[in-house]
């Protein structure tokens, strides 16, 4: 018995943002395996358990758009919002003195097969085993069930997950038999061991699809 399994997540739009771009959201050209890890672990996710992207396949065309909307310039401070709480008082952050229009580039119908398989970590106890938590995820995949709404990078961007059975045969590709397309450096993870410290890959797609477990060897911060 195999313990990996292969999801297909679909939404009308989706935004990876480019941790490079300040002030304007701009999107990866797809879905990072980071933000993938966090779409299964929307699913399931157990501390005895620790989610690994093994690839990605872009189904449908990379296709942006963009939209303008208002967003607050910053955020309430952590020491304040702490403080009126003590106080038992009420504390705001007034939008019409904070208000900005930001551009968000975004990407349109997006679809991907999603291959993970996930390993014990240190935290696993005797009764954790990888049967168990293997059958878990399937079944909860099979109703629908997820611990908080699974989003493709957003919040307001709501995300489809369906699990593919052994036997189920993924859509093709929009980008089979077109070669290697290079996507340049992606966002991996990060790495919350050493000071959140962002790592990095070569993102190469071959025929649509991206061999993560591959480039996971070549990792950089």
């Amino acid at each position: 018995m195999g313990y990996g399994i292969k999801v297909l997540i679909r939404g009308p739009r989706a935004c990876f943002t480019r941790p490079e771009m300040k002030a304007e959201r701009v999107s990866y050209d797809c879905i990072t395996p980071s933000a993938a890890r966090g779409l299964i672990e929307a699913v399931y996710w157990k501390p005895a358990i620790r989610w690994h992207i093994d690839s990605i396949e872009v189904l449908n065309e990379i296709r942006f758009s963009t939209f303008r909307r208002n967003e607050l310039g910053g955020k309430l401070p952590y020491r304040n919002a702490k403080a009126a709480m003590e106080r038992d008082e009420e504390v705001h952050a007034w939008a019409t003195d904070d208000r900005q229009q930001r551009s968000t580039m975004y990407l349109r119908d997006v679809a991907y097969v999603v291959s993970a398989h996930f390993e014990l970590t240190d935290d696993a106890g005797d009764e954790d085993t990888v049967e168990k938590h293997y059958n878990i995820v399937l079944r909860r995949l099979r109703k629908g069930q997820h611990f908080n709404q699974p989003v493709l990078g957003c919040r307001e961007f709501p995300a489809q997950v369906k699990l593919l059975e052994d036997d189920e045969v993924a859509p093709a590709s929009f980008y089979a038999g077109t070669g290697e397309r290079d996507l340049g450096f992606m966002l991996y993870d990060i790495d919350f061991d050493h000071e959140m410290q962002p790592m990095f890959f070569r993102a190469v797609m071959e025929d649509g699809r991206i061999d993560v477990a591959q480039a996971r060897e070549a990792v950089v911060s």
